[in-house]
């Protein structure tokens, strides 16, 4: 099998490609999948530099999300079959020809979607159902910001958002991820490389007060949402790119009965991923059938080309998502 392996945390020259590997083998409730495609996200770098510690029971190669056909089954399985496509979230393996899921964490490839597509979808689309919807619980009709709205969590979290109702706000770089961002359909977005998000929501002409932010910044950032959130608004942080550590005014927190929260995806429970996965194929699969929510991919490298899909999410120069193809 080949596949991209570590050899020595930190620059890219310590991640190489190696021939030669062991197939994995499906335990019990797993699948084997036979990769065609697999999703670029910022915890593979992170894993890469060695800033991000991977759960015990994990492999060690980084990627987390593929899509690809599935070419053996463990002795219990008995939600999918030998032959099916699917898209999948994976405890870690991705950048390979081969991994194994369990099987409750495997999705139908949406009607219409590539395998290239396909595999943009779980990573981010788990984390924003899990941290916008369940433990933000945006609702009709509220302020909803989220921060980067040109990637791929902001890409989804911005469509989904309107789908459900809410007012869209979002910071990005500069005016093309502005462009790219209300092509989406947010309805305001700001533009940090000439203004502070603060400030401009804060002004007589927006006067905002924010019920839900969701935050992969960090750093300076939080005090600057906490000002903005409404009486009981809600914060979940998913990343901090800026820095965890922040200053809390606890009068502010107190005073407007403001909720902090936040999460990781990878160290959840399989029972609980898989129920993620039966929530998203009722409610937004048909929204990726039907078009109402759509993925981007910037750029498509092949897996040989993994140093240059990691220099661009590094760059923070793509629109979307970037995708590996093993195909």
């Amino acid at each position: 099998m080949k596949a991209v392996i570590i050899n020595k945390f930190g620059a890219l020259e310590g991640s190489i490609i190696k021939t030669g590997l062991d197939i994995p083998r499906p335990a019990r409730n797993e699948v084997l999948i036979k990769v065609k495609a697999a999703g670029v996200n910022r915890p593979d770098i992170l894993q890469r530099q060695g800033l991000y510690k991977i759960p015990s029971d994990a492999s060690p190669i980084m990627g987390l999300e593929v899509a690809g056909e599935i070419v053996e089954v463990g002795i219990d399985v008995t939600k999918r079959k030998q032959g099916e496509y699917v898209c999948a979230l994976v405890p870690g393996g991705g950048y390979a020809e081969y991994v194994v899921t369990n099987e409750t964490h495997c999705l139908p490839i949406p009607e219409g979607l590539s395998m290239e597509e396909a595999a943009g979808l779980c990573e981010c689309l788990f984390t924003v159902w899990i941290n916008m919807v369940k433990l933000g619980q945006l609702k009709e009709n509220e302020k909803f910001l989220v921060h980067g709205g040109s990637s791929g969590i902001g890409m989804f979290a911005i469509q989904l958002a309107k789908q459900l109702g809410a007012t869209v706000l979002t910071t990005v770089k500069n005016q093309k991820k502005a462009d790219f961002c209300y092509s989406l359909g947010a309805d305001k977005v700001v533009k940090y490389d000439t203004e502070d998000f603060h400030n401009v929501f804060k002004s007589k002409k927006w006067k905002l007060d924010i019920d839900l932010i969701l935050d992969m910044i960090g750093g300076d950032y939080f005090e600057k949402n906490v000002d903005l959130l409404s009486d009981e608004g809600r914060l979940v942080s998913i990343a901090f790119l800026k820095g965890n550590s922040v200053n809390l005014d606890l009068s502010k927190l107190m005073l407007k009965r403001i909720k902090l929260t936040g999460s990781t995806l990878r160290p959840r429970t399989v029972a609980f991923k898989g129920k993620i996965a039966s929530e998203l194929l009722g409610t937004v699969w048909p929204l990726l059938t039907s078009r109402k929510i759509r993925i981007h991919i910037d750029t498509v490298f092949p897996l040989e080309k993994f140093k240059d899909a990691h220099i661009l999410m590094e760059n923070g120069n793509h629109l979307g998502k970037i995708i590996l193809s093993l195909d």
